[in-house]
């Protein structure tokens, strides 16, 4: 979703403002020796433009790298909202419906997040929720394209424990 690009260390975030491309920059770079300061810089950037998703996913992933869950779950859930809401679907995933080809920008990012979400609940020790958001995904993204099968296939593991 998110790649490297020439310069060392550099995420391509895609087209965002450049004060909030510069915000995720900087946090990516503090994160290595600063969490705290990375998670302001991540929350500054969320505070003046909410509608950039990258921000989101930004803050999920530290927080689910920490094992810090409950945090990565509340901000996976704003950023799962603000990309259905961009996407024109509901705001709840069980009534989204699956789209051919499937879809890129706000639409790929719910996705995407919701696969994350599925991880988060899954390292939680929430087997239910996880297994609900996998089985939405196998339905809406029936290829993986999203890489939900991955961490159905971490499900399936713990499950056979």
């Amino acid at each position: 979703m998110l790649e490297l690009v020439s310069e060392p260390d550099t995420i391509n975030f895609g087209d965002l403002p450049e004060e909030i491309d510069a915000l995720l920059q900087q946090g990516v770079a503090a994160y290595r020796r600063d969490h705290v300061r990375a998670d302001r810089l991540f929350r500054q950037a969320l505070a003046a433009a909410p509608q950039q998703l990258p921000t989101y996913f930004c803050l999920y992933k530290i927080h689910t790298y920490q094992g810090h869950l409950d945090e990565a779950k509340a901000v996976a859930e704003l950023g799962l909202a603000e990309a259905a809401r961009q996407a024109g679907w509901p705001a709840d995933w069980r009534r989204w419906v699956p789209h051919d080809p499937l879809p890129d920008g706000a639409g790929r990012f719910a996705l995407y997040t919701l696969k994350a979400l599925a991880f988060i609940h899954l390292r939680n020790n929430d087997s239910t929720s996880a297994a609900n958001m996998l089985g939405a995904l196998r339905r809406l993204d029936p290829t993986g394209a999203v890489g939900w099968p991955v961490v159905a296939a971490l499900a399936e593991g713990i499950g056979s424990e």
